[in-house]
């Protein structure tokens, strides 16, 4: 197998999704693909580019909502999508966080979300849309987190449903404030 920027994607999505972001490492990678970590850097510059790389790949599964659902539905459905996307990946929440408060990566998540607002008649759209991401992102890492921390049997419960409960309350609640068409 040659060694290109896809395959190295692939296995940092393999080491993320078996062992978290915290065991993700440049050498770990080089590891899974039998290639020195060195040879990584030709396709991948460092490690933040990695996981830029590795966060664009967990939002590339974030599917448009249908354009005819009303402003409020469309944000609702999107917002399910987003957060099916980081939930599909152990610390995916916490991989786009880090990537986009770092400015790295390709996907503008909060792009479509602002063009709905905006056509919804939301004053300030951009901030509405980094506003319910950060809701999203905030609690899809509490999420997991919890989730972990009851595999690793430091807590004694947590309610899935619940947590899904909420998320869909929260949403819901911003996107009442922010959408002037309903």
């Amino acid at each position: 197998m040659a060694l290109s920027r896809a395959a190295i994607v692939d296995a940092g999505l393999g080491i993320l999704d078996a062992y978290g972001l915290g065991d993700l490492s440049m050498r770990r990678v080089a590891d899974a693909l039998g290639v020195q970590a060195g040879a990584l850097y030709y396709h991948v510059p460092n490690k933040q580019s990695l996981l830029a790389a590795l966060s664009d790949e967990v939002l590339a599964e974030v599917p448009e909502p249908d354009q005819g659902l009303a402003a409020g539905e469309w944000l609702a459905v999107w917002a399910d999508g987003v957060r099916a996307a980081l939930l599909a990946r152990r610390d995916g929440a916490e991989l786009v966080a880090s990537s986009l408060a770092l400015g790295l990566g390709g996907v503008d998540l909060a792009a479509p979300p602002a063009r709905r607002l905006a056509d919804a008649g939301n004053p300030r759209p951009d901030a509405t849309a980094r506003a319910l991401l950060h809701l999203i992102l905030g609690l899809c890492v509490t999420e997991q987190t919890r989730a972990q921390l009851r595999e690793l049997g430091v807590v004694a419960e947590f309610d899935e449903a619940a947590a899904r409960d909420d998320f869909a309350w929260a949403v819901a609640t911003l996107v009442r404030g922010a959408v002037l068409d309903g």
